[in-house]
C-alpha cells in the first residue's frame, strides 16, 4: 500500500518538528518527494538534508507563516515550481498560545490562532485542491484536535478553529471530489516538543482521561497519515479519524 507514494510529492506545513516531522520522514521513507514548510527555515533545511541523505528523495524547505494569505500563495507557487505537482497536502501547522483567563484573550492572540489553524488551511486547500482537481487528483489531510469536540476553557480560540477545520474538510471534499479526497486526523495528546511546556500535572490529567492511559508518541501519527495518503482510504472523504487514545 505505501509503495503508492514512490515518486509522488507531499507538502507538510508545520513540517519541521513534532507530528509534521514524523509525517515528512514517513512519506520520504516510502519514496515520496517532500516539501517542508514552517516559520523557521533553518529547521526545515535540517530535516530536508536528513531525508535526502537517508532516503534519496528530493526535499524542498520553505519558510512560511500560513496565517498570511500571501505566504500561502508563495508556498504553493514554490512547490509547484520545484516539483510541478502536489499529490498529498497535510495541513499540520498549529498554534495554541496560553492565556491567563478568557477575558484577557487579546484580539491579536485570537486572530493569530484563527489565522494559523483555520485561515491557512483554507487558503492552501483552496489553492492546491483546485490544482489537484484539474490535474491528476490527490489527497488532503487536515490535522485536527480533540479540542474540536471536547473544548476546554484554556484553549477556546484553538478549539473553535479546529472545529472549523472539520467544516472545511467536509466542504472541500464535496467541492473537489471525486478526484480529490479531504479528511481529518483528529489528534489527542501527543508528546511533541510542545508538551514540554504543559502546565504542572497536565500530562497526568490527560493520561487519566484516555482509555489507553497514556499520551501518544509522535510516531503514532504515521499509520493514520499513510492511510489517508493512499488508496487504503479510497472510500474515505470528508471523514474524521480520532487518534486520541480513547479520550473521554
Amino acid at each position: 500500500m505505501p509503495a503508492e507514494l514512490a515518486g509522488k510529492v507531499a507538502l507538510v506545513t508545520g513540517g519541521s518538528r513534532g507530528l509534521g516531522a514524523e509525517m515528512v520522514r514517513a512519506f520520504a521513507a516510502e519514496g515520496a518527494h517532500v516539501a517542508i514548510a514552517s516559520r523557521k527555515l533553518s529547521s526545515c533545511e535540517e530535516l530536508a538534508a536528513e531525508v535526502r541523505e537517508r532516503h534519496g528523495v528530493r526535499a524542498l524547505p520553505v519558510a512560511c507563516n500560513v496565517s498570511h494569505w500571501d505566504e500561502c500563495d508563495a508556498l504553493a507557487e514554490s512547490v509547484y515550481a520545484e516539483f510541478g505537482r502536489v499529490d498529498v497536502l497535510v495541513n499540520n501547522a498549529g498554534l495554541s498560545p496560553l492565556y491567563p483567563s478568557l477575558d484577557q484573550v487579546s484580539e491579536d492572540l485570537f486572530d493569530k490562532v484563527i489565522g494559523v489553524n483555520l485561515r491557512g488551511p483554507f487558503r492552501l486547500t483552496a489553492l492546491i485542491g483546485t490544482r489537484m482537481a484539474s490535474g491528476g487528483g490527490g489527497t488532503i489531510i487536515n490535522i485536527g484536535s480533540i479540542e474540536a469536540i471536547r473544548p476546554q476553557p484554556h484553549a477556546l480560540p484553538y478549539a473553535a478553529a479546529k472545529a472549523g477545520l472539520h467544516v472545511l474538510s467536509e466542504g472541500f471534499a464535496k467541492a473537489f471530489g471525486p478526484t480529490v479526497r479531504v479528511n481529518t486526523i483528529q489528534a489527542g495528546p501527543f508528546l511533541t516538543d510542545i508538551s514540554a511546556h504543559w502546565s504542572e500535572g497536565a500530562r497526568a490529567r490527560l493520561e487519566s482521561s484516555t482509555a489507553l492511559e497514556r499520551c501518544g508518541d509522535p510516531s503514532e501519527v504515521v499509520g493514520a497519515a499513510l492511510f489517508f495518503a493512499t488508496s487504503a482510504s479510497s472510500y474515505a472523504s470528508g471523514a474524521v479519524l480520532r487518534l486520541d487514545g480513547g479520550h473521554a
